[in-house]
């Protein structure tokens, strides 16, 4: 993977479509005389310059402005050039391919080509080589691409949080804690017949706890934050005409679903992302679950399944009209137990009654009482949803986060764990103690990249858009 970071990279670096301007990029080490050789003059750096591009003929194909960047001062940290044109895809593809075509036009001061290897970036590259050069960190580089794919305005400002560095000075602080700690530890063991006990003197174990608790606090900022960026999956489901699609579009504030008096109007799923309080919260309506011949509608009824096996939390909507019928009761009851033995403890079953406007005042079943179609007990259900997400309300900045950082820090409180009952045991464990701390701050580095794979960053960049 390193040999490959060598070559100078190109690629379109705004969306797919029309657009008023589009960039096309250009990344690489020593583009100086090439800039010079395709635009037909020398580039002061960081000025745009207004100016024709044009093709191997010398016919335009376009005018815009370049920006050149000559390394480390860029993003990349190598040469970058930038050429804002008219944003018409034909127009980017054609720059584009003579950016491609100029690069192996042979410079006669020299007799080899401009830039033989010049090729077009894969997705996240230009990203990943701002990593590996330093201008960022991991934690950063992952920020960027969650900046981009925001759907709230919550989550985009908890990116920009995270791209300023907030989550990473985070990280730095508990690391720089954590060796501070192991250095003491490493000394008492390099000098075990010292009579001055360093580690009680020097207040490890104080040192340890609060180490414990600033990890807690990083743990649950990363997760409101990794909350933004994922939100959760709530299906809702119950018996035909409980409401289940009036809900959604209660919730969303739009006709999405259709809905009809007929039983078994709904044969698919329909999801829609709305966001409370910037919380993304992903609403799949269902088709009602009940025996049925149909064959189309036993399709719809085995999604519904699906989607409650995959769901974060299950709104399971009773009719409150037909709450007192027998036959009504015994098929709740049996969609009660089918979703019990399909779901694990952890995925929470939210009872909503629907209806309340079409039945006597102080009717009520256990659980959220509301009307899809008055909108009445609506708050109460989101606030409902809000804490079942585990969402409290941030009393200072939130950084966006990953699953993998959630997992890094939990991976860090465990082995803290250990730490401290090796320091607490008698004997003092300390090479077990100073085994647990090392593999705690290995942990954190992975967050920042300071230690990983490269696998990880594969897998990390092939997930950006192409010219990011």
């Amino acid at each position: 993977m390193l040999a490959r970071h060598h070559d100078p990279i190109a690629a379109i670096a705004t969306a797919p479509g029309r657009g008023a301007v589009g960039i096309v990029r250009i990344s690489g080490k020593g583009l100086g005389p090439w800039v010079e050789y395709l635009l037909g003059r020398v580039l002061r750096p960081r000025e745009a310059t207004y100016l024709p591009f044009n093709d191997a003929q010398g016919s335009p194909i376009d005018q815009g402005l370049a920006l050149f960047f000559p390394g480390p001062h860029s993003f990349t940290g190598e040469d970058v050039l930038e050429l804002q044109a008219h944003g018409g895809p034909v127009v980017l593809q054609l720059l584009l391919a003579r950016c491609l075509e100029a690069s192996s036009e042979v410079n006669p001061a020299t007799g080899r080509p401009y830039l033989p290897s010049l090729r077009i970036a894969q997705p996240g590259e230009f990203s990943e080589r701002a990593f590996l050069n330093d201008k960022i960190d991991l934690a950063q580089a992952e920020a960027i691409a969650d900046l981009i794919d925001a759907s709230t305005e919550a989550a985009a400002r908890s990116a920009t949080q995270s791209l300023s560095g907030a989550f990473s000075r985070e990280i730095h602080t508990l690391r720089d804690a954590l060796i501070h700690l192991r250095m003491l530890v490493e000394a008492t063991l390099d000098f075990p017949e010292e009579e001055i006990d360093f580690l009680e003197k020097a207040d490890a174990r104080g040192q340890l706890e609060r180490l414990q608790q600033a990890l807690n606090a990083v743990l649950q900022k990363a997760s409101q934050g990794a909350l933004l960026r994922e939100g959760i999956t709530v299906v809702i489901a119950g018996q035909p005409n409980a409401g289940k699609s009036s809900l959604l579009n209660a919730l969303a504030g739009a006709e999405l679903a259709i809905v009809t008096p007929i039983a078994g109007t709904t044969r698919d799923k329909v999801q829609q992302t709305i966001q409370i309080e910037g919380v993304p919260i992903h609403v799949v309506d269902t088709a009602g679950l009940r025996p049925s011949d149909d064959d189309v509608e036993k399709i719809g009824i085995a999604r519904a399944w699906e989607a409650i096996e995959g769901a974060d939390a299950v709104l399971f909507l009773h009719d409150l009209v037909r709450a007192s019928a027998t036959e009504y009761i015994a098929a709740d009851a049996d969609i009660t137990r089918a979703i019990a033995q399909k779901l694990s403890n952890t995925v929470p079953v939210i009872d909503v009654w629907n209806k309340a406007d079409a039945v006597p005042a102080g009717a009520s079943g256990k659980g959220i009482v509301l009307s899809a179609k008055t909108g009445a007990g609506l708050d109460s259900l989101r606030r409902t949803l809000l804490e079942t997400a585990g969402w409290q309300a941030p009393s200072g900045g939130i950084f966006i986060a990953r699953e993998r950082h959630l997992q890094a820090l939990r991976r860090v409180r465990t082995h803290l764990a250990l730490a401290a009952e090796h320091l607490a045991a008698q004997d003092q464990s300390l090479d077990l103690l100073a085994e647990e701390l090392r593999l705690g701050q290995n942990a954190l580095s992975e967050i920042t990249g300071e230690f990983t794979s490269d696998d990880l960053l594969g897998v990390i960049f092939s997930k950006f858009c192409i010219g990011k």
